[in-house]
């Protein structure tokens, strides 16, 4: 979805309606991202490039850019594990950078940020059930870009609406993921079970015995019950186990 050109000059509380528009035409969390950062970096006049910051296994990474500059600088800083981006991920408060140039905090950030053609930053954090979760980066060639107390205002409001809008699509994707891991364990309990009909009917034994016999095997053989179920269907059967088919929930 391209954002509208004139976000950057529209009040702070007119920019709910864009961020629900991005909730309901966009089918997965990396789309969401992806255009929210085009929106953000609408969010100030003259438009910024916007980087988003987020944890993945315990690491900061740019889970979407508006563009390659915004990228690029992320990325000078998780090198480094020092930056504007990182303190407001690590912090929770929002970080104002305005000269690069004049800048003397975190190490050589600043030289690299410049040889990029970043001349000031604002970094604020992006926070899900009152834990940060990531962070809002908007960098401009312009030193003292976001000097500007309404613009600094702007971009906090959005990125205060963006959160709870985050916040949805998030627990959406943990739904989801939620969903995905009930199926797969339906059906290898499915698998496990027609397996445990089988060991039943050749060995004249009860469900808790089979069940034995299966959990030792898969313990001496170093295997998931799963597969070894799998290949004692399709041993006995010929085919591969049936898979049943789950109705989703409505």
């Amino acid at each position: 979805m391209a954002a509208d050109a004139s976000v950057g000059s529209v009040a702070p509380e007119l920019m709910l309606p864009e961020l629900a528009q991005l909730l309901l035409s966009t089918a997965t969390v990396q789309e969401f991202l992806a255009d929210l950062a085009v929106l953000a970096a609408q969010a100030v006049s003259p438009p910024a490039s916007c980087g988003i910051t987020m944890r993945r296994d315990g690491q900061p990474m740019t889970v979407t850019s508006s563009d390659a500059l915004a990228l690029a600088v992320d990325e000078v800083q998780y090198d480094r594990d020092q930056g504007p981006c990182l303190q407001s991920l690590s912090t929770g408060h929002i970080v104002n950078v305005p000269d690069l140039a004049a800048e003397t905090r975190w190490d050589g950030y600043p030289a690299h940020a410049l040889a990029h053609g970043v001349g000031s930053s604002l970094s604020v954090p992006l926070s899900n059930r009152d834990h940060t979760v990531g962070a809002l980066n908007l960098y401009a060639a312009a030193p003292h870009a976001f000097d500007v107390p309404a613009d600094v205002d702007r971009v906090v409001a959005f990125a205060g609406q963006a959160s709870a809008v985050l916040g949805v699509v998030l627990r959406q994707a943990e739904l989801v993921q939620l969903s995905d891991q009930l199926r797969e364990a339906l059906t290898s309990r499915s698998t496990i079970d027609q397996a445990l009909g089988i060991l039943m009917g050749q060995q004249r034994c009860t469900a808790t015995e089979a069940f034995a016999v299966l959990r030792n095997a898969s313990q001496n053989r170093n295997r998931k019950l799963r597969d070894l179920a799998a290949d004692i269907i399709t041993s006995t059967s010929g085919q591969p186990p049936e898979v049943s088919q789950f109705a989703e929930p409505h």
